[in-house]
């Protein structure tokens, strides 16, 4: 059992940022380096962290920040790429071709694009895609962060094709040699990627019954907080469009997950969804009988709008110049073809999942060649082969990451889209401007989560997060199967990542399902829901999501309405996980 005194010092990092940010309204790039401060203040105190360990678990923060803020770079500038040439123009047109109707809007980009999105990349791209589109199509950007964030969850949990169950579980478990004993021993799995295509099972049957309200959540966060009447009213009227479209995303995405494995549920899921439900709005199904649309934008509060103005577009007959000073547009507004204006983005889609899918291509793009490891820096003099010889160790992917997909994109789209230098400067001027206020937050968060989970191996006990879950589950005893999704949620809102959720706590719940006499499996399956819904919050992510549309510094409002579907999320989760290994299906390995 563990001290209250060690719990204690361990949330002290976890309630200094909730306190900050969720209180006091502190935007992340004040409260993150706050709170890394006193993660230190706790390692050394609580954990007896030397200065070595703690400057090793920090580096190794800031380089995996670093990845991220690769991502999120590379999405911005094909933004304001896209921006200049008038494709957002073309884009904005094609959509309200199907409907004007942001509710309709939502359903279609945010839970069926953003899934797709998420399934072929992860790494909290659909937020830095879908977020800026709807604020070209006129949404309010804090309404569009609140809405892109929420809508793909039932895709996280097997995002970037499958990475979090393969990366986060397989790969994880048969390393530990008393999980491959147990699992091979059971008589029903020959081997630990059999059972983890279980796990996956599991996860998706509980997201098929818990997200069957999910594109309602979505399109009822933006009528109730954003609406002019503030009411979930208008969000019932295309209840049946929602339902539709949970179907259609559903059937697929079962099916996949039960003859194929992990990889692909969110992939074919979201690309047959998107087709059958696009079909049936063009033949004249689940239209609302009046459309509805956002109050004038003179109403809407201030923190509502950053440095970016909704349907804010450059590529009309004049263009905004890298220098602040303005040129003549090379593309006048509507006069780019529909095909034309979705291409880069088609591209990156493509790109992703090549890249992630095609064994000779993904081999190429994770040569040794292309990525910066830490070790790799050992030729120099006083560097040893892992981070301050600690054994951490840490790379940067220079092609395999996203960002790298985007950057090419935006190259490939100069000449496809006709852009002059001028609009090529302008695009990586205002890139540059966005991403530059996200850049200590990012560096911070995750330097915080890297001295908690690295405060165990200095020391040679048990990490902060460790001592947190074991803390719970001793509270919790029989009933903890209700909790095993939000302990999923805390690792992806500290890490940003289902994968590292997966990775921390996925033996742990492996271990109290051993303690409680429950299933191993169907514990698991919570944990890869949780490490969903944890994306949520995650404070990284809403960083990115929010960098992306200029509101950098309104964090704490989006991580308060975010805890709306993420306690939805969760309690369905752990009353669906008790009833499944208490009364359903009790005898599951």
């Amino acid at each position: 059992m563990v001290s209250a005194v060690d719990v204690t010092v361990a949330l002290l990092p976890l309630l200094t940022i909730a306190v900050l940010m969720v209180g006091f309204y502190w935007p992340a790039t004040r409260t993150m380096p706050v709170a890394w401060v006193v993660a230190i203040g706790a390692g050394v105190v609580g954990w007896g962290m030397n200065a070595t360990w703690i400057a090793a678990a920090t580096i190794n923060g800031f380089i995996t920040a670093a990845n991220i803020l690769y991502i999120v770079f590379g999405a911005i500038l094909l933004l304001y790429t896209l921006k200049q040439t008038g494709a957002f123009d073309a884009i904005n047109a094609g959509f309200a071709s199907i409907s004007e109707d942001r509710r309709v809007q939502v359903v279609l980009l945010v839970f069926l694009m953003g899934s797709f999105i998420e399934s072929a990349a992860g790494f909290g791209t659909p937020a830095a895609i879908v977020g800026p589109l709807l604020v070209g199509l006129g949404f309010p950007p804090l309404a569009a962060v609140v809405v892109a964030l929420t809508g793909n969850l039932m895709a996280i949990t097997f995002g970037a094709v499958g990475t979090p169950l393969i990366i986060g579980m397989i790969d994880i478990f048969e390393s530990v040699e008393t999980i491959t004993t147990d699992v091979v021993g059971s008589g029903t799995y020959p081997d630990i990627a059999t059972w983890v295509a279980d796990i996956a099972l599991w996860a998706a049957s509980y997201h098929v019954i818990v997200g069957v309200v999910l594109p309602f959540i979505g399109v009822a966060m933006m009528t109730r907080f954003f609406g002019e009447k503030r009411s979930i009213r208008p969000a019932l009227e295309v209840l049946p469009l929602t339902l539709f479209a949970w179907a259609s995303f559903s059937v697929p995405y079962f099916l996949t997950a039960y003859f194929l494995g992990p990889e692909f549920p969110g992939l074919l899921g979201s690309m047959i969804g998107l087709l059958v439900t696009v079909s049936a709005l063009k033949a004249g199904f689940f239209h609302p009988d009046e459309e509805w649309d956002f109050e004038s934008q003179e109403a809407w509060p201030d923190h509502w709008v950053g440095e970016i103005q909704p349907g804010e577009s450059t590529s009309d007959d004049v263009a905004v110049a890298a220098d602040g000073g303005t040129v003549q547009s090379s593309v006048p507004t509507g006069g780019m073809a529909l095909w034309k204006a979705w291409t880069p983005y088609a591209l990156v889609a493509l790109l992703l999942v090549i890249t992630r899918v095609v064994d000779p291509v993904q081999s190429f793009v994770t040569m040794d060649v292309f990525t910066l490891a830490w070790s790799d820096l050992a030729v120099l003099p006083f560097v040893q082969e892992t981070i301050l010889g600690t054994g951490l160790t840490n790379d940067f992917a220079l092609l395999y990451l996203p960002g790298a997909v985007f950057v090419a994109v935006h190259l490939v789209t100069i000449p496809l889209h006709g852009m002059n230098g001028t609009e090529i400067k302008a695009a990586w001027a205002e890139t540059i401007e966005k991403v530059a206020p996200a850049v200590v937050a990012l560096l911070f968060a995750v330097a915080t989560v890297q001295i908690m989970l690295q405060s165990g191996s200095a020391t040679g006990t048990d990490s902060m997060l460790i001592v947190l879950s074991e803390g719970m589950a001793g509270v919790a005893g029989g009933a903890y199967p209700f909790f095993a999704a939000f302990v999923g949620a805390f690792g992806a809102f500290l890490a940003g990542s289902n994968t590292v959720s997966d990775i921390l706590f996925g033996t742990f719940q492996y271990g109290v399902a051993d303690q409680i006499g429950t299933s191993h499996t169907l514990m698991l399956g919570a944990q890869a829901v949780g490490g969903a819904i944890g994306n949520l919050i995650a404070v990284h992510n809403v960083v990115a999501a929010l960098a992306v549309v200029g509101l950098v510094g309104e964090e704490g409002r989006v991580i308060r309405l975010e805890l709306i579907p993420l306690l939805y999320y969760g309690t369905a989760t752990g009353l669906l996980t008790l009833l499944f290994s208490y009364v359903l299906f009790p005898g599951v390995f």
